[in-house]
């Protein structure tokens, strides 16, 4: 007579969101490469967001921003009270051949975030090998400080 081994019959659990966004990212592409040979390119080029990392140090807020093959020229940031904008767009390329796969972005793309606490006066950004990064200096009150305990 067989051992038979005791499977779980919960079903598993996922660890971070990151696998959910995975899976959004691969149904959308799915969507687009389908639906592109139906629809003209024209009318599938809408507005989009890039992807997008946020840290945060202790000192500043870091937001990078992937955005490939985008001039300096065609990228704006910009702060609203404390909200971050970055819009931009990527450019079709012109080409020779025909187009037979089509999985990069192209035209206006917007990213907006909310970031609590920063001096908007010393905010910069960078745009170097494809990368954005803006960097947003927290105010000096929002900074974390740990308060000893006295004895009573």
């Amino acid at each position: 007579m067989a051992l038979l081994e005791r499977r779980s019959l919960a079903p598993e659990r996922w660890e971070s969101l990151l696998e959910l966004d995975q899976v959004v990212d691969r149904v959308r592409r799915m969507l687009d490469e389908t639906f592109s040979t139906i629809v003209p390119p024209a009318l599938t080029t809408g507005l989009w967001s890039p992807l997008v990392d946020i840290e945060e140090t202790e000192d500043a807020y870091v937001v990078e921003a992937d955005l490939p093959g985008v001039k300096r020229e065609d990228v704006d940031v910009e702060v609203i009270g404390n909200e971050l904008v970055i819009r931009g767009e990527v450019k079709e390329r012109e080409r020779a051949g025909i187009v037979r796969k089509r999985a990069r972005r192209v035209g206006r793309f917007e990213f907006r975030a909310t970031l609590p606490d920063v001096d908007a006066d010393k905010i910069e950004a960078t745009l170097s090998e494809g990368v954005l990064t803006v960097r947003a200096p927290k105010v000096e009150q929002a900074k974390r400080r740990k308060i000893p305990i006295k004895a009573a």
